[in-house]
């Protein structure tokens, strides 16, 4: 197998990437939404959660004789080639950062080792797509049972529907008073909620996984209750009139994403990932998402989290309804507003628009102090960067007392030998990161 391994956001030589050619040439310049229908599955949905990723976003944007590295990171593979994207944050053996925030923000175990032969390459990559189920469960089952028109058979003296000839001649000669008809029904037992059923009892027979499942019992009732008609062997039918129906309306989103996962799932055992006509594969997280996320997660006892995909909390520059925007977190004390941006990028790389936009909401929230939220690899002090005020036109330029933005890091241990004493560095960074807001005791949300 060929392997290769790269770090998010970041340039490479073309040729550097030359012996996975038949998987660049797949993947670059090619959007995550193109990429998703053809078998890559990004975490979290393009349409929804995510604050920071776009459809139009790449895997490789090829620059030049280079290729330029997008904020996502996982791995996606073509036959018997695979790319695994770390984040640029780890050090250069192990990439335990993004495992953290997987296994913090996600609950996944320790299930990303980048150095692995085939066979544990797609139990892994099964693993991830089983970690995700709840959730996309959760979510989906928010809008209730998925309802839809389905055909019906039946074979009594109540006919209801279209008399179906060859068959009434098959069941009912000699004639005893049955008719064979179909009727178009809308009914929650549907070939979407079937696929559900089909997803639940599958991952429970399986010693390794089937306790995720204890997370969203309730959820698990409601499509049991719903699905009256499920039957095992019924499920390569099921499989292909999902695929060859998927979910459209936008109503559905949460119900499209999870068709997709639930299809990857069942299918993974018989075709093996990447094998068949599906042949790119791979699963995708957006690193800013997932960063900004683990971020609210240690300063959510003092600040509120407006969520742009999500539609919550959104705030407006201007009366009358105009300017909508989305400050990554607004301080829950309004004497003293604090506004605050997580960053997933390197200190020397915070600047320009981000100075702009942060600033543009502390004036609209009467904000004197914002901070940018950041992960960093070394050892620095706050870096405090005061307002100026004046022009160099009349020459009286001076610096502020009173206004600030801060740069303020979060530290990524390194050269600790194990992943477990890198988490137990990782909680006093985190007591050090939130001490600065009065935030003593961060707390996970995982699900």
């Amino acid at each position: 197998m060929k392997l290769k391994t790269i770090k998010d956001n970041t340039s490479y030589k073309k040729a550097e990437l030359a012996e996975i050619s038949g998987l660049t040439d797949r993947i670059a310049d090619r959007t995550l939404e193109q990429l998703e229908q053809e078998g890559i599955f990004v975490f979290p949905d393009l349409v929804k959660d995510a604050e920071d990723i776009t459809r139009d976003q790449m895997i490789l944007q090829s620059v030049n004789d280079a290729f330029r590295t997008g904020n996502v990171m996982g791995f996606v593979g073509y036959g018997d080639e695979r790319l695994t994207i770390r984040s640029r944050f780890s050090e250069k053996d192990n990439d335990w950062f993004f495992q953290y925030l997987l296994e913090k923000m996600l609950g996944f175990p320790n299930i990303v080792d980048l150095e692995t032969d085939a066979d544990q390459e797609n139990d892994r990559l099964f693993s991830f797509l089983t970690f995700l189920f709840p959730r996309y469960l959760r979510a989906a089952l928010r809008k209730g049972p998925y309802k839809q028109y389905v055909r019906n058979e039946y074979n009594d003296e109540n006919v209801k529907g279209t008399i179906d000839v060859d068959r009434h001649i098959e069941k009912n000669i000699p004639f005893v008073g049955n008719i064979a008809y179909h009727q178009r029904e809308f009914s929650f037992d549907n070939p979407m909620m079937e696929l559900i059923r089909h997803t639940v009892e599958f991952i429970r027979k399986r010693l390794c996984e089937r306790h995720l499942l204890d997370k969203v019992m309730d959820e698990i009732g409601l499509v049991t209750a719903a699905t009256p008609g499920y039957a095992l062997h019924d499920r390569q039918r099921i499989i292909g009139a999902n695929k060859k129906n998927t979910i459209r309306h936008a109503y559905f989103r949460e119900y499209r994403a999870l068709q997709r996962l639930c299809l990857l799932i069942l299918q993974h055992r018989k075709h093996r990932i990447g094998t068949g006509s599906r042949q790119i594969y791979g699963v995708l997280i957006d690193g800013a998402w997932l960063w900004e996320e683990y971020v609210y997660s240690l300063i959510k006892e003092r600040f509120e989290h407006p969520m742009n995909k999500g539609k919550s909390g959104a705030q407006r520059l201007f009366g009358g309804g105009y300017g909508e925007i989305y400050p990554d977190f607004i301080s829950k004390n309004s004497t003293e507003r604090i506004i605050a941006d997580a960053k997933y990028k390197p200190l020397g790389n915070i600047g320009g628009k981000d100075y702009l936009q942060v600033l543009a909401y502390m004036f609209r929230f009467d904000a004197k102090k914002g901070f940018y939220l950041y992960p960093e690899a070394e050892k620095n002090e706050d870096l405090t960067l005061w307002l100026n005020r004046g022009t160099t036109f009349d020459g009286n330029v001076s610096q502020r007392d009173d206004i600030c933005i801060i740069k303020h890091g979060f530290m990524i241990p390194k050269g600790v030998p194990d992943y477990s004493d890198f988490a137990l560095k990782m909680e006093e960074s985190e007591k050090d990161f939130g001490s600065v807001f009065g935030t003593q005791n961060p707390t996970s949300t995982a699900e």
